[in-house]
C-alpha cells in the first residue's frame, strides 16, 4: 500500500493505493477516501418553483419564443401596457431579446423570475 495526499476542488484527501498485478485476483473492497479537512457545508436546497399561472377568461399568455434565461423583468404586475411595450429580457445564444406585449392590456402575472431558465413555449407573462 502506498499513501498519497490528493486535493480535489480545494478539499484535501489522504488515500491509500494498492498496486494490482495483472494476473492477480481483483480486490474485494475499495477503500473510501478519508478527508483530512472538515467537509464543506451542504448547499442550501433550492426554493421550490411555484406553479405557472394559466390564462383565465379574457386573458392570454405571452410564451417564450426560444429557450434561454430570463435576465430582467421590465414591467411589473398590475402595470398597464400597450402593444410593443417591453415586458422582460430573455437571453438566448449570448443575445438579449426583448419580449414585448402583443396587445394592450394589464400584466396579471409573471410565471418566471430573473435568472430562471425557460424552454421554448413556456408561459412567461399573463396579460389581461
Amino acid at each position: 500500500m502506498k499513501k498519497f495526499n490528493i486535493t480535489v476542488n480545494g478539499t484535501a484527501y489522504e488515500v491509500e493505493v494498492e498496486e494490482v498485478k495483472a494476473a492477480g485476483p481483483a480486490p474485494k473492497k475499495a477503500a473510501a477516501p478519508a478527508p483530512s479537512a472538515a467537509p464543506a457545508a451542504p448547499a442550501a436546497p433550492a426554493a421550490p418553483k411555484k406553479a405557472a399561472q394559466s390564462a383565465g377568461a379574457g386573458e392570454h399568455s405571452i410564451d417564450a419564443p426560444m429557450p434561454g434565461k430570463i435576465v430582467k423583468l421590465v414591467a411589473s404586475v398590475g402595470q398597464s401596457v400597450q402593444a410593443g411595450d417591453v415586458l422582460l429580457i430573455l437571453e438566448a445564444m449570448k443575445m438579449q431579446n426583448e419580449i414585448t406585449a402583443d396587445a394592450a392590456g394589464t400584466v396579471k402575472a409573471f410565471n418566471v423570475a430573473a435568472g430562471e431558465a425557460v424552454k421554448n413555449g413556456d408561459s412567461l407573462v399573463i396579460l389581461g
